[in-house]
């Protein structure tokens, strides 16, 4: 039997599918296809953008102390809406965790979650992530969503939304830096 390119082709996406129904090997399949399909997020067209309502938010530090949201007022801030469960978000922590490393010191950056502490640890340590964990202590200010999950978003020191990402992206890339590099190098 001769395999062609459109043989080869089909045996490789019956292979995906049926590694789909495959209870453990699901949850790899969507983190690794989601990573393949994550690009780098878009900016927020300039007559859609919308202003942070209030900064008073109270935050639980998971692995780092505890804040206010108003100590980020005036700064450059990342604020990520995750889940240890869920796949997108999943995926697109490698990306978020060399963000992080590269722009900890210039950027302020939120990791929010619901996950309770031990699947937390478990999740941070088998993954050499070292971002910081908060929880929220208060209503949400608005206009932020915390569903979807992940939902990113990127506000410059104004507090206006510049990135509100909903699902995975690939946020270690050259257009996100540079945008965060101007908003950094903003009055």
């Amino acid at each position: 039997m001769k395999f062609d390119k459109k043989k080869i082709s089909n045996l490789v996406f019956v292979a995906i599918l049926v590694l789909f129904f495959i209870p453990n090997t699901r949850g790899m399949m969507q983190i690794f296809l989601t990573r393949i399909f994550s690009f780098s997020p878009e900016l927020v067209d300039k007559e859609n953008v919308e202003q942070v309502g209030s900064y008073d938010w109270k935050l639980h530090g998971v692995n780092v102390a505890s804040m206010n949201f108003s100590t980020a007022k005036g700064k450059v801030v990342l604020l990520n809406y995750w889940a240890t469960w869920c796949p997108p978000c999943i995926a697109e922590m490698p990306s978020l965790q060399k963000l992080y490393n590269e722009y900890k010191d210039k950027v302020v950056f939120v990791f929010l979650t619901e996950d309770d502490d031990p699947e937390l640890e478990k999740f941070m340590n088998s993954k050499n992530y070292n971002f910081p964990i908060y929880r929220s202590l208060s209503p949400h200010p608005n206009p932020f969503e915390h569903k979807p999950m992940p939902g990113t978003y990127l506000l410059d020191k104004k507090g206006n939304i510049v990135i509100h990402k909903r699902g995975a992206a690939d946020w270690d890339t050259k257009k996100v830096k540079n945008t965060i590099n101007k908003l950094i190098s903003e009055n």
